[in-house]
């Protein structure tokens, strides 16, 4: 026809245009014609219209081409993939998302994932992070521990997310001196504070926010700086710490902190740190709530003399039988909450008051508690019922 002897169509549909109508092609044979008229009527010669089309999608055999794979081959864009996740730990599927909307430019990908990070952080910051490490920093005088959450344990296994656990301890640490015994701290006291971080995928001086932030995009789970406590001595005397579950020094699932502090300003201190190293391995596993039974608040005491009054009244026994019995349970109540009346984890014999006592005949001086702490990975976090479901399913299938 007129038609085709005008348009652009290749050669092979101008000679034998029914053989392509035979072999399937009707659709793009005919949206093809239909381009080709419309271009026609719009002047476009053959050599104008065949250089449109070779300038956009189609090659010269009329087949698609994707635009990046003609630029970056298709070994390079693999390897541009994985430096890109080996920089940033970022998912590969986006990791290459970012990648091809910077047309391959490995510096524009990575802020780019920079920025995409920050939204999808705060789009998991609503989900539980229950999971997580505990990171201590110590002097001679001074210990911080400070608790840093994810929703994972996976995620608490990953170098960047322990490195930036480790770093806040330190900062922490090196921070001003509140100048108190006993200074609990929430996130707001270090969020705004300077950090200068040296790790391979974590780098350079921001804020505490921001890296943990960044290291939450990472991961991809929401990473949150949880709390804090530092616990310091001013005498003569030391602060031992022990962690439990430690994946490595410094960084554990349940924390003991304590100070122990001796009159005597020449005593010796080593025989104060052994000693303190173990205190504080006992209370990571005997929990005790109180230093001594005089600090058991009046609370706390009369409502366990309720509870027992009620447990020994169901027994029927007279009145004196039952003050009798509350008072024997009350004194096994003091031995499991009270640290100087708990009997010691690594010698059951004995209690941590006659451990002091021994401690202090050994120095030559009187050696006393000044105060300790114990915390663990999640304590007092409740997960949503949705949440604990899906991780319940998880377990069930793995």
């Amino acid at each position: 026809c007129s038609f085709l002897k005008n348009c652009v169509c290749p050669p092979l549909l101008q000679s034998n245009p029914r053989m392509a109508w035979g072999q399937g092609a009707r659709r793009p044979i005919l949206g093809l014609l239909s381009r080709a008229q419309r271009q026609a009527a719009r002047g476009y010669t053959s050599a104008t219209f065949e250089t449109h089309l070779s300038s956009n999608h189609f090659a010269q055999n009329g087949m698609i081409r994707r635009r990046f794979s003609s630029e970056v081959p298709a070994s390079e864009q693999m390897n541009l993939i994985k430096q890109l996740r080996e920089r940033t730990c970022a998912p590969i599927k986006d990791v290459k998302a970012s990648l091809v909307s910077c047309n391959w430019d490995i510096e524009d990908a990575q802020k780019d994932l920079r920025k995409r990070g920050v939204i999808s952080a705060a789009k998991k910051s609503s989900r539980t992070a229950a999971e997580g490490l505990l990171a201590i920093a110590q002097d001679e005088k001074r210990a911080v521990v400070v608790e840093l959450n994810c929703e994972t344990d996976f995620v608490a296994r990953n170098d960047v997310f322990q490195y930036l656990a480790s770093s806040l301890a330190k900062m922490a640490l090196s921070a001003q001196d509140p100048g108190k015994l006993v200074f609990p701290f929430a996130p707001a006291y270090l969020e705004n504070m300077s950090i200068n971080l040296d790790h391979p995928k974590l780098s350079g001086e921001t804020t505490v926010q921001n890296a943990v932030t960044e290291v939450a995009a990472m991961v991809g789970e929401n990473v949150k700086l949880r709390r804090g406590f530092m616990l310091s001595t001013t005498g003569h005397g030391v602060v031992s710490s022990y962690l439990h579950t430690c994946p490595q020094p410094g960084l554990g699932r349940i924390a003991g902190l304590i100070t122990l502090e001796a009159e005597d300003s020449s005593a010796s201190l080593d025989a104060l740190k052994r000693v303190g190293s173990s205190i504080a391995m006992h209370i990571v596993a005997a929990k005790p709530l109180f230093l001594s039974k005089e600090l058991v608040s009046a609370a706390a005491l009369e409502n366990e003399r309720d509870v027992l009054r009620t447990q020994a009244e169901s027994s029927g026994k007279p009145q004196m039988a039952i003050e009798k019995m509350v008072e024997g349970r009350l004194r096994k109540y003091f031995e499991d909450v009270v640290l100087l009346e708990q009997k010691y984890v690594v010698n059951d014999s004995t209690n941590i008051k006659t451990l002091l006592n021994d401690l202090s005949k050994e120095v030559g001086s009187k050696v006393t508690i000044g105060n300790f702490i114990r915390m663990e990975v999640g304590e007092g976090i409740e997960s949503r019922p949705e949440e604990t479901a899906k991780k319940e399913a998880m377990a069930c299938a793995a």
